[in-house]
């Protein structure tokens, strides 16, 4: 089996989510593949330092570098670890992450062009980055969606008698989290019985701006912090609806875990969520920031459940093709 080197945010904080380089790495791992990771350093730039001493550490012993590759300041680290890749002639393999890379590929083309034109192969886990990639003429590229175990998602009958939402992500105004407290509090002021979970870890500083707006609005919110993966997929059971507020995305993760256990989704329509969820087919989405669809979504979920039940039964054999069984098929493909 290859070797590899896996350069990404492989963070183990109560501020951090789990990240790709968790999920794959620890996949490919069970593959058979040897891998070693870097890195797991709070601070960036001890992080970066961390890396580069990794890279130097095996670059003799690799057959590849995998890169996680983001949109804003984590895009430094596989800029400069690409570029030791090339001194180095080590084959290296970016893994898109980043749902705003489309506006780096518009504004620092030079740098991106080091990093996407020399690489062995870019990989997108969406194809909304696919065809933005595709768009400015990168070459190599190879769509892998993101995975999961489809064995440890099971669907519980859901009844919507009560409107119970759940919003999972990390705190972060990207990620537009107050516009879940609005959506409740217009749900609640309408007359109807709602609750909100979110669950998630504090990633800048928003979780308490939620708090304070939350206990403004005077609106009864749940909020866990960040759970075990284990823990919130239990948790889901209780609830019947995801919501996704964010204002810039590729191709979440925890949509793809909601549309596995059968909750009905209503999302922002914004960067990948088109590419993943089809409007009326298996969700429902509404435009960036828009509170009064996002809460019309939601009624129309209550009050025509049988459109409701199909398209949550579409979501599940949709994310059925994003099981691990099927996509270390692509993956061994690209790494062999």
């Amino acid at each position: 089996m290859k070797r590899i080197l896996y350069v990404g945010n492989n963070l183990k904080s109560k501020n951090s989510n789990v990240s790709s380089i968790q999920v794959l790495g620890s996949l490919l791992k069970q593959e058979g593949y040897t891998l070693h990771f870097a890195s797991s350093k709070v601070n960036k730039v001890l992080r970066l330092l961390d890396m580069m001493f990794t890279f130097f550490k095996y670059q003799r012993h690799v057959d590849y570098v995998i890169i996680d590759t983001y949109s804003t300041h984590n895009f430094y680290y596989a800029l400069i670890i690409s570029q030791l890749c090339r001194l180095f002639k080590v084959n290296y393999i970016t893994s898109l992450n980043g749902g705003n890379l489309p506006a780096r590929l518009k504004r620092d083309p030079f740098l991106c062009g080091l990093i996407f034109n020399n690489s062995y192969v870019n990989v997108t886990p969406s194809l909304y980055l696919k065809d933005a990639f595709e768009n400015y003429g990168y070459p190599n590229l190879v769509y892998i969606p993101n995975t999961i175990v489809i064995d440890n998602y099971t669907i519980a009958p859901k009844s919507f008698d009560t409107i119970k939402l759940l919003w999972v992500r990390s705190f972060a105004k990207i990620y537009n989290p107050t516009m879940a407290i609005i959506v409740l509090k217009t749900l609640i002021d309408k007359g109807y019985t709602a609750e909100l979970c979110m669950v998630g870890p504090d990633s800048d500083g928003t979780l308490q701006d939620v708090i304070e707006f939350a206990n403004e609005l005077k609106v009864p919110v749940t909020i866990t912090g960040k759970l075990p993966k284990s823990e919130w997929i239990a948790l889901a059971k209780n609830y019947n609806i995801f919501i996704n507020t964010t204002n810039f995305d590729n191709m979440p993760v925890s949509v793809i875990e909601a549309m596995a256990l059968g909750l009905a989704i209503v999302s922002t329509n914004v960067g990948g969520i088109p590419y993943l969820l089809a409007n009326e087919v298996d969700g429902l989405l509404v435009q960036k920031n828009d509170m009064a669809e996002m809460v019309n979504a939601i009624l129309n979920i209550v009050t025509h459940q049988a459109d409701t039940k199909r398209r949550i039964l579409n979501a599940r054999h949709k994310v059925e093709f994003f099981d691990w069984e099927t996509i270390k098929q692509k993956w061994n493909a690209v790494l062999t």
